[in-house]
């Protein structure tokens, strides 16, 4: 299969080539950048499998035997490139967020369903085995209905990360830590135990004393459509971890879930969980479930691979595919919602959900929008509509 690789610059390029590199079902890839320097000299990891680096997309694009492009760029550079992959007929696999606003991302989901090609986001947590067996777990109704939903993410400061970088310019990434890594326990929290957020309560701020212009820390608070509440912390806040953009000792990660039955909580990246509910014959009603994960270089690891073969049969029509892009426009609705919420002082309904299921706030998507846009323009940065 050939593949490409959109974007070399991207604090991920280099660790998606080598994943690219690593699944023998890809035999051949082409790389793009719009810079012509950076084609020239480019600061990747050796591979065997590449057979062409450009600058001009078309070239790459018309190339029949092409299945999918992966687009590895700047937030605001994400959507003109996506549209031009998907107008090509290709199958598209786009870096998170997928665009620089929810108007953005919908543009391509839409352009995409009309072309007929898949296309999904990258979130490879979501073939991780701590994830599948707690989604498992849970949607079997062994927890109960649940009652809380927790999860933090905390990872190295500002000052360690390149301040900088655009992934701290607003005009340039969209967002801060919500949108750059927060995106992912979002998206866990709503799909290990298939239930909606539609219901944010959030405070932002930016406290590293660099010079940037991006939420470095967050706090907020949930509701889900079946009733469960939920918190998220996330932050740029560890001083002794380290640096770097792959770096497994720079990270503080925690997702519990909390049911009437029972509770299943991943303590960190590591591969184990910790469960306690109604025992299966056997087994102790309080237990930690381990499980073993071969090395890989690969973005996300080994089950990082497996998230990228479930994409690849799913272009192949063997399958569905991990994600869509409606995962990614429900993330970003979520963001849009936790920014209005810290902006006006109360809980805001997200875009997705049903003003009967947010009674007492208000859910106007145009009083929201026009809110949402004067708190954008306050900020110097571009709306985020829904």
């Amino acid at each position: 299969m050939k593949v490409a690789l959109l974007g070399l610059t991207h604090p991920h390029s280099g660790i998606l080539l080598s994943t690219l590199e690593n699944l023998p079902e890809i035999t051949s890839i082409c790389l793009w950048d719009p810079e012509a320097a950076v084609v020239a000299q480019p600061t990747l990891p050796a591979s065997r499998k590449v057979v062409q680096i450009t600058s001009d997309l078309e070239k790459i694009l018309a190339q029949p035997d092409l299945v999918f492009a992966l687009v590895c760029l700047r937030s605001d550079q994400t959507a003109a490139i996506a549209h031009r992959v998907v107008a090509a007929g290709k199958h598209l696999l786009v870096e998170k967020p997928g665009g620089l606003t929810t108007a953005e991302i919908i543009g391509v989901q839409h352009a995409a369903q009309k072309a007929g090609v898949i296309a999904s986001v990258l979130y490879p947590r979501r073939a991780h085995p701590c994830v599948i067996a707690a989604r498992r777990l849970i949607q079997a109704g062994t927890l109960g209905p649940l009652l809380t939903l927790e999860a933090r993410f905390l990872t190295t400061q500002v000052k360690f990360r390149t301040p900088s970088s655009w992934l701290f310019r607003r005009s340039q990434a969209g967002g801060g830590i919500l949108l750059w890594l927060g995106c992912h326990c979002l998206d866990l929290l709503h799909y290990i135990p298939n239930d909606e957020i539609i219901e944010v309560g959030a405070l932002l701020a930016t406290r590293s004393g660099e010079a940037i212009d991006v939420e470095d820390t967050a706090a907020l608070t949930l509701k889900f459509r079946s009733g469960a509440i939920g918190t998220f912390h996330a932050g740029y806040t560890l001083a002794y971890s380290g640096e770097g953009y792959v770096n497994l000792a720079g990270y503080d990660a925690y997702l519990g879930f909390n049911g009437r039955a029972g509770r299943v909580v991943w303590p960190d990246l590591n591969p184990r969980l910790h469960i306690e509910c109604p025992p299966a014959a056997g087994q102790s009603p309080v237990r930690e479930e381990k499980f073993s994960l071969p090395p890989s270089s690969s973005y996300g690891g080994a089950s990082g691979e497996d998230f990228f073969r479930q994409f690849i049969n799913a272009v192949l029509g063997r399958g569905i595919p991990p994600t869509t892009l409606a995962d990614a426009v429900r993330t970003a609705r979520i963001l849009d919602a936790a920014e209005a919420s810290a902006h006006q002082g109360r809980f805001v309904a997200v875009a997705s959900a049903q003003p009967s299921q947010t009674a007492g706030h208000d859910a106007t998507p145009p009083r929201l929008l026009d809110e949402l846009t004067t708190y954008r323009t306050s900020h110097g940065s571009q709306q985020r509509p829904s």
